[in-house]
C-alpha cells in the first residue's frame, strides 16, 4: 500500500518533470476509477499542469482547468516513462494514462485483485470527499502533540487501527503503523483509552520521527524504486520470524481485523498507561 512519505517522494520527482508542462492526452482504460462523471478526466486535455500536491495518500494535479486527484488504494502506482525513452514491453495492469506535451507518459497501474484506484476532477481538493475528511498530517510541520491527542481522544480502539484511519490521521498505513508502534514500544492490540501520558508522548515521537525519516530517505528516489526501498528499511513489518533489531526477539506476525502486524512481543508488550 503506498503511505505518504512515497506519495510525497512521488510529488516531488514528478513535480519537477511535468511542471508548466501541457496535457496532450488522457486516456481511461478502467472508467470505474472516474469518481466525477459530470467531469470526466478527458476534460483537462490540453490544460497545463501549474503545480503538484500530496494529500494524505492522494495525489493532485493543479492544472489550468481544475484539479486532477489520484488516489491510489491498497496497490495503485504511477509507471513513469521520460521523453525519448522507449516504451517497456512488461505488460501493466494501466488503468489510465497521460501523456504530456514534451512526449513523457505517466501510466497510472492497479496491480491489486480489487480496483481501488480512483480519479476525480474538481475546482479544489477538498471537494472531493475523501480529501475532505482527511485528519491532521504527521508530514506537516504544524503537526502537533494536540492533533494526535485530538485523533486519539478516549477512544476503545486498537492502536494500531486508529494509526491508519485516515480521518484521524492522514498518510498512515500498515506498514508505517508497525514501524510506528515498535518505535513507541505500544503493543498493536492496546485500546487508545489507556495510553498514559508517557505513552502518548512516546507515540507522537515515533510518529513525527518515523514518517520525517522515510520522508527524507525516499527523496530523489524514482518511483520505481520507491517500493523497493520502503521493504527494506522496515525494521518489524514485513519481518515476521526474523530477530527484533532492538532485543533479537523473534518478530510476531498476526492478522488483526483482516490486516496482518508485525511487532516484537518483549519490546511491546500488552500493557500500557505509563
Amino acid at each position: 500500500m503506498p503511505e505518504s512519505p512515497e506519495v510525497q517522494a512521488l510529488v516531488e520527482f514528478l513535480d519537477g518533470r511535468v511542471h508548466d508542462r501541457v496535457i496532450a492526452e488522457l486516456d481511461i482504460a478502467e472508467f470505474r476509477i472516474v469518481k466525477t462523471r459530470d467531469r470526466p478526466p478527458a476534460s483537462l486535455v490540453g490544460a497545463r499542469i501549474i503545480g503538484m500536491s500530496r494529500f494524505g495518500k492522494h495525489v493532485g494535479f493543479e492544472t489550468s482547468a481544475g484539479w486532477l486527484m489520484i488516489g491510489f488504494g491498497r496497490n495503485g502506482w504511477i509507471r513513469w516513462q521520460a521523453a525519448g525513452e522507449p516504451s517497456s514491453d512488461e505488460p501493466v495492469p494501466e488503468v489510465a494514462r497521460i501523456v504530456f506535451d514534451d512526449g513523457a507518459v505517466m501510466r497510472v497501474v492497479d496491480t491489486g485483485d480489487f480496483l481501488a484506484v480512483t480519479a476525480s476532477v474538481a475546482d479544489a481538493p477538498t471537494d472531493v470527499a475523501g480529501i475532505a475528511a482527511l485528519g491532521p498530517d504527521p508530514l506537516s510541520p504544524d503537526f502537533s502533540r494536540e492533533d494526535l491527542e485530538r485523533a486519539l481522544g478516549a477512544r476503545r480502539k486498537q492502536i494500531k487501527a486508529l494509526l491508519q484511519e485516515q480521518a484521524s490521521l492522514a498518510g498512515i498505513g500498515n506498514a508505517y503503523s508497525d514501524e510506528i508502534l515498535h518505535a513507541a514500544k505500544l503493543s498493536p492490540t492496546v485500546h487508545a483509552a489507556v495510553l498514559g501520558g508517557g505513552d502518548r508522548e512516546r507515540l507522537y515521537r515515533a510518529i513525527v520521527d518515523i514518517m520525517g525519516d522515510a520522508v527524507a530517505d525516499r527523496r530523489g528516489l524514482p518511483p520505481d524504486r520507491l517500493k523497493q526501498a520502503k521493504v527494506a528499511a522496515m525494521a518489524v513489518h514485513g519481518r515476521g520470524g526474523e530477530p527484533c533489531p532492538v532485543c533479537a526477539t523473534p518478530i510476531v506476525d498476526r492478522m488483526f481485523g483482516g490486516a496482518s502486524a508485525q511487532f516484537c512481543p518483549h519490546c511491546q508488550p500488552e500493557h500500557a498507561g505509563t
